[in-house]
């Protein structure tokens, strides 16, 4: 809201005239969420810690974790009000495009909050009961995924799927987007969600994806550079980058709190609400698929727990010592430290390979 305000005022003084440039309120929006997350980020602890919202260690998970417990969580809340405060400050919402992915955010945050809320404020083992959070994971899924399909933003692009490396759609899928969405956004919150288990490690991938989707955003929101690219042009796209230089800095200022030893963590309120966001992304700019390169650390972690429960139900035997598959390296004896900076190289290396896909193909 700040930028439309402040730029008609060019009219009058010329050099109100940069906020028109999607890289100054890019660059500004993620120091404005790191600068919020910095400010914030000490008294919430503070108060997290007087409420006695503490992190609760499950029994099965490796030994040292024990020293976790009572750390506190639903650290969420400083991330999403950091996003969201960022995008009203410096996001055009002239732009479907903005508003569509700050409501659902929100939505994935209020999903996560109850989870969190019942967890460490009402003491319940397990929070939300399973199905209903997954059910109402859907809903939320299916009012994006239905706005894009039916609402006033969709395109002959829109239901048509492409891989990487390969410019030309390998298939349209017409009414099957509409499933292939629901549970791409399914997949992606819950992915960060179970990758959210070491200090930081969630957090840090999140750097890295939400960078090379930045640049795709943008890249894919101007026409001449999405023709010499031969990727789709999404128009509007371009504003998705405040968006998205502002999950950046929010996740940034959180790490700052977040990385080993934690002095919070983000709970579901975050991993949900982080998780949502990139998924949204990858459908508003026709990278679904890329989503597997990109962000093949939370794909991993999935498939190690999918591997995990059929090989168990199946064969009666584990693949992994322990999953989510951060857990196993636990339990080899790899530091804690050592797991989650060998993940962000993995996530970084992950990361420029995707942003090579936009010329290789």
């Amino acid at each position: 809201m700040f930028y439309h305000f402040v730029y008609p005022l060019y009219r009058y003084f010329f050099a109100f005239n940069v906020f028109r440039y999607i890289t100054f309120r890019s660059v500004y929006a993620a120091v404005t969420a790191i600068l919020i997350c910095f400010i914030f980020g000490p008294p919430l602890i503070k108060k997290l810690k007087a409420m006695g919202i503490g992190e609760k260690v499950r029994e099965d998970t490796p030994e040292r974790h024990g020293q976790k417990a009572g750390t506190p969580s639903m650290g969420g809340i400083l991330i999403v009000f950091s996003i969201l405060t960022s995008i009203f400050l410096w996001g055009n919402f002239s732009s479907h495009y903005t508003i569509l992915i700050s409501v659902a955010t929100f939505g994935f945050c209020v999903i996560g909050f109850f989870d969190d809320y019942l967890k460490f404020v009402r003491r319940s083992s397990k929070g939300l009961h399973a199905r209903v959070k997954l059910v109402t994971q859907v809903l939320v899924s299916a009012a994006v995924v239905l706005y894009l399909y039916f609402g006033p933003e969709r395109s002959n692009l829109t239901t048509l799927l492409y891989l990487p490396f390969i410019n030309e759609p390998v298939i349209d899928l017409s009414y099957f987007y509409i499933p292939f969405g629901i549970l791409l956004l399914v997949g992606a919150t819950n992915a960060v969600n179970m990758t959210d288990g070491l200090d930081g490690l969630a957090a840090g991938l999140v750097i890295f994806v939400i960078s090379a989707y930045a640049g795709m955003s943008y890249l894919s929101g101007h026409k001449d550079i999405a023709n010499y690219l031969r990727i789709p042009y999404i128009p509007g796209s371009a504003e998705l980058t405040i968006y998205c230089m502002s999950v950046l800095g929010a996740s940034i200022g959180f790490l700052w709190f977040n990385s080993h030893p934690a002095e919070i963590f983000m709970g579901d309120t975050g991993s949900l609400s982080l998780g949502g966001s990139i998924g949204i992304i990858s459908l508003l700019i026709k990278k679904e698929m890329l989503l597997i390169i990109v962000g093949g650390v939370f794909v991993a972690e999935v498939l190690s727990v999918i591997i995990q429960v059929i090989s168990f139900k199946l064969f009666g035997k584990r693949v992994f010592l322990m999953s989510p598959i951060h857990h196993h390296f636990e339990l080899r004896g790899w530091s804690e430290s050592k797991i989650i900076v060998r993940f962000w190289i993995v996530g970084a290396m992950l990361a420029l390979v995707a942003l090579s896909t936009l010329k290789i193909q």
